[in-house]
């Protein structure tokens, strides 16, 4: 029987007010784990506003990953301390999911910068530029491997990246040794990076020389790369420079922004120093 004294709401005021469909309401009555409070004659149900906590527990629950069986499991044995276990264990589970929005939310923020800053260059142009230090997280050394190795350091690489959490945003990239360089192996990587900005204990990393560099862009793909190079050399003998110890390489424009290989871009660092 009804009590006066207290607010009843049908199936769908109360879906109304938790801000979801009947169907839900009915499907979770249906599970057993939220029922009306009570039903009439005319098998019309009915819930009470103190029912509103037991189903802002139940979205809260499912926001943060749980499953409606793991929900059931835990309601058939409720009690105040395996409350206070289930809200700290969830608790963790938020703090790990912030930390990894935060890093995505950093990678983004990386990305519409770098972009942004890209839409301003002039890929035909050649520059003399003082780079500053650079930290960098490398791949196990690559030079000489078939095409077969380098496709596993590849994704061994991008494997640790995720595991680890040390993917900034910033492209990959390849480190080409002056004498592969020089030998028209401009592909013969030593190794892939990327910018660590923020480094974190525990992990191996290279501190890119600071210093002078020439810097240039090829537009297109690898295959023409060493019409590229050859201009950089052009502008590198004109100034009087040589080339340093190592080359940087990383895609400005990729896959993710243009639609044909051949619209690639790709920003070419070569260290520098003064000719004898």
């Amino acid at each position: 029987m009804f009590n006066k004294n207290v607010k009843y709401f049908t199936t769908g005021e109360f879906a109304k007010i938790c801000k979801v469909n009947k169907q839900t309401l009915i499907y979770y009555d249906q599970i057993g784990l939220l029922s009306p409070i009570m039903k009439d004659n005319k098998d019309y149900r009915y819930y009470s506003i103190a029912q509103y906590e037991f189903f802002s527990v139940i979205e809260l629950l499912k926001a943060v990953g749980m499953s409606l069986k793991e929900i059931q499991k835990y309601m058939a044995e409720k009690s105040p301390e395996n409350f206070l276990d289930l809200m700290h264990q969830q608790k963790e589970i938020v703090t790990k999911k912030r930390r990894e929005l935060e890093m995505i939310e950093g990678i983004i923020d990386v990305k519409i910068d770098l972009t942004q800053e890209a839409l301003h260059l002039d890929f035909d142009s050649i520059t003399i530029e003082h780079l500053p230090e650079a930290t960098l997280y490398l791949s196990r050394n690559i030079e000489d491997s078939t095409e077969e190795q380098f496709v596993k350091a590849v994704s061994d690489f991008i494997d640790e990246l995720d595991r680890s959490q040390l993917d900034t945003g910033y492209p990959i990239g390849g480190i080409t040794r002056r004498e592969q360089v020089l030998a028209g192996n401009y592909d013969n990587y030593s190794y892939l990076y990327i910018e660590q900005p923020h480094p974190q204990e525990g992990h191996p990393y290279f501190e890119a020389i600071e210093g002078d560099f020439i810097v240039g862009y090829h537009v297109g793909t690898s295959a023409t790369l060493g019409e590229s190079y050859k201009r950089l050399f052009k502008v590198m003998s004109e100034k009087g420079f040589e080339l340093g110890q190592y080359v940087y390489e990383e895609y400005i424009y990729d896959a993710v922004i243009k639609n044909r290989e051949e619209e690639y871009v790709t920003k070419i660092m070569m260290e520098i120093k003064k000719g004898c």
